[in-house]
């Protein structure tokens, strides 16, 4: 059927979330055609599995899993890409958010003619529940530095509430960064005209259920996405960080070239060599820390994944090499030799490790569902009858009564 509203829901490990999101959301939004598109990237929770076992009793219930890609942005943009209702609304699945606005936003939104309209936590009348001091103040910092990059004087850019019409979505959707888990921020900044926007105070409530996802790795996403909107254009920000983490190898590098040529007394050539095999490794690491943050290596596949990294850095060493000793040879300065063998091997190991080193490929695994469902939600939708006889007319009108029933009714 067609839904007038879509509903995208970014989902890790919120299995305990979403029966009481989806009971709120029956409640309020009784008498609207909606659907809610949870997006879960590889719950260890069994999330997934219990929205696939709740899709099964429920028509407007859909569920996309996310296996070998994480990152909250991406998965709003994929979610509503994979909706076709003319309006979307994004939020989370920790009932933080007052999905009791809903209504009011839509109509808002359609009435006064809005791109989007945002639940904001510092609005007159809103009120931001039980942060505390340092995080209040640091909401309010980073909402002043995203006012900077998103063309809006909104009170509160960093909303993870929102309601948007489809086209701009299509009309900024080639320019987002997907990176991150500030998606208002990345729409805002993508669009190429003044949009029409309009607030709601919201009261932001305390989480239901599971652990909180804000850490130093997301304030760095954070980071990340502003820079990226700012001067992202013209050099990938990942690019920026592989050279930063490799500016730290070249320290670790200095220091253990000291260590065992100063201290051990060990050979030139063996020294320079263990401080090579230990700069690789300390590169590798903070670039599945932070660099490949969303495609982070774990397990066997760290340990592959080592193995071509220190493959991948050999090549760019002897591209490096080979580089500034051509210049050099014919007469370039020597510093300018150097720099410019360090730029092509520094392109060489990012270009060759994104692209074999961290791959989105990962092997997902199944789990089960979280306690089994507590009772249906809504009612079953009719299965292909044993009886051949019935008419695909029967079974079908039996489908539009099943997906018609209003939420009162069970």
């Amino acid at each position: 059927m067609a839904y007038e509203l879509s509903i995208i829901v970014p989902t890790l490990n919120e299995s305990g979330n979403i029966e009481p999101l989806l009971e709120r959301l029956d409640r309020t939004l009784d008498g609207l055609t909606w659907e809610i598109i949870l997006v879960d990237d590889d719950s260890e929770d069994g999330t997934s599995a219990l929205a696939r076992q709740l899709s099964q009793t429920r028509a407007n219930i859909r569920c996309l899993r996310r296996v070998g890609r994480r990152g909250l942005s991406s998965a709003c943009v994929e979610g509503m890409l994979a909706s076709s209702a003319p309006y979307l609304a994004v939020m989370d699945a920790d009932l933080q958010h007052d999905e009791g606005l809903l209504p009011d936003m839509l109509k808002k939104l359609i009435k006064e003619h809005l791109d989007i309209v945002i639940a904001s936590r510092f609005a007159e009348g809103s009120s931001i529940g039980c942060f505390s001091a340092s995080r209040e103040h640091l909401s309010r910092v980073g909402n002043r530095l995203s006012r900077a990059v998103s063309k809006a004087d909104l009170t509160d850019p960093l909303s993870g509430f929102f309601v948007l019409r489809r086209e701009l979505l299509d009309e900024v959707v080639h320019s987002l960064s997907c990176k991150g888990f500030k998606i208002l921020l990345d729409i805002l900044a993508s669009a190429r005209r003044p949009l029409k926007y309009g607030e709601v105070p919201m009261h932001f409530r305390e989480r239901h259920s599971g652990q909180s996802k804000l850490d130093i790795l997301v304030m760095l996403e954070f980071a990340i996405l502003l820079a990226d909107k700012t001067f992202g254009r013209f050099v990938p920000v990942r690019f920026i960080l592989f050279v930063a983490v490799g500016l730290l190898g070249v320290f670790v590098h200095l220091g253990i070239l000291g260590l065992c040529y100063k201290l051990w007394h060990m050979s030139f050539v063996a020294s320079q060599t263990a401080a090579a095999l230990v700069a690789i490794g300390v590169n590798f690491y903070f670039n599945n820390q932070f660099t490949y943050r969303d495609q982070r290596l774990t397990g066997i596949r760290f340990v592959k994944g080592l193995m071509l990294f220190y493959v991948a850095c050999l090549f760019g060493a002897v591209i490096n090499f080979s580089v500034a000793d051509s210049m050099f040879r014919i007469g370039f300065w020597w510093p300018l030799a150097g720099a410019v063998g360090a730029i092509v091997g520094s392109v060489w190991n990012y270009g060759v490790t994104s692209t074999f080193t961290w791959t989105t490929g990962r092997r997902g695994t199944s789990r089960p569902v979280p306690g089994g469902l507590k009772q249906p939600l809504g009612p079953a939708l009719p299965r292909w009858s044993d009886n051949e006889s019935e008419s695909r007319e029967a079974l079908l009108s039996r489908t539009k009564e099943a997906v018609h029933t209003s939420p009162e009714e069970f």
